[in-house]
């Protein structure tokens, strides 16, 4: 018996004469193929539809294109964890010139036209970049129309309409005891995060390690110089503020000695610091921060919060 094949939808990508790419924003937070990534307009044919006129109908239904000329360009097939097709995506390939701020864009957040060296940086759905690699791999970088037979068929694993990776926020953050008190700050009235409350010194980790954001943050917000060698890992808080919100991985190191002492060097985010008793923190604590304190008291290495 014949497996049934894989459903088919259909994607346009648009270059502009610069080489450019034309990139749309998916919705985050909702329960859609590729939410919260940077991918290509499209979608599913309907009932009798040919893909050549599915796609036609949703540029116009989208963004309020029409675009002569639209040839195909290659098929991309998601594959799940055991190498079996669960979906493909017809790619067409066609030129646009105008000013995707102009556009009636009735789904996404946004269009963008995008230079092919950003996109290692952005959120991308695989399928998108694998489309433009393919693209960017022609021998001539300009849109070339398919001249027959087979079109390439681009594998990309695991990146069906099923249940989509989140991504988790890692967060780094100073453990720093003196005479058994705590160092803590208070966050600003105007934090977007906890204002009013105390809180460890920390910052996301940034394209690099976490020990390197932890030496950052720590001479940025301040002033204290710690070296790598002088520091160890003491807890880990894996945090779910809300439901619905992106997971946050809390890294807690401790470091042994420093040079410096706190002054306010970002007053636009801390008010001031202060050294606490571990047993009488003040009142408001972050809960993590208050959660992680007392791991560390007790031995323990890890911590749950929000998942239940």
């Amino acid at each position: 018996m014949t497996a049934p094949a894989a459903p088919m939808t259909v994607m346009a990508l648009l270059v502009r004469p610069d080489g450019r790419y034309l990139l749309h924003l998916r919705d985050a937070n909702k329960n859609i193929c590729s939410a919260g990534q940077w991918s290509l307009p499209g979608g599913h044919p309907e009932p009798h539809e040919s893909p050549d006129e599915a796609i036609a109908r949703e540029l116009l239904e989208q963004a309020g294109l029409r675009i002569p000329h639209l040839a195909p360009l290659a098929v991309i097939e998601n594959t799940d964890a055991d190498d079996r097709p669960t979906s493909r995506i017809l790619v067409y390939i066609g030129t646009w010139n105008g000013d995707p701020a102009l556009l009636p864009l009735t789904e996404g957040i946004m269009l963008r036209w995008t230079d092919p060296e950003q996109i290692p940086y952005l959120t991308m759905d695989p399928k998108t970049t694998a489309a433009i690699h393919h693209h960017r791999a022609q021998a001539d970088p300009g849109v070339r129309h398919h001249a027959g037979g087979q079109l390439p068929v681009l594998r990309v694993c695991g990146t069906g309409t099923g249940r989509k990776t989140v991504p988790n926020v890692i967060g780094v953050h100073l453990y720093l005891e003196r005479d058994g008190e705590i160092l803590l700050g208070l966050r600003h009235p105007d934090s977007a995060y906890a204002p009013l409350e105390h809180h460890f010194l920390a910052g996301h980790c940034e394209r690099e390690s976490a020990v390197a954001c932890l030496i950052r943050e720590a001479m940025e917000e301040a002033g204290l110089v710690i070296k790598a060698e002088d520091v160890d890992l003491v807890h880990t808080v894996h945090l779910l503020d809300a439901p619905g919100t992106q997971p946050r991985l809390q890294l807690v190191f401790r470091a042994r000695q420093w040079q410096g002492e706190p002054q306010v060097m970002e007053p636009d985010k801390c008010v001031n610091w202060g050294w606490w008793p571990a047993d009488a923190l003040p009142e408001p604590t972050v809960a993590y921060t208050r959660g992680a304190i007392d791991g560390i008291r007790h031995g323990r290495h890890y911590t749950e919060l929000g998942w239940a």
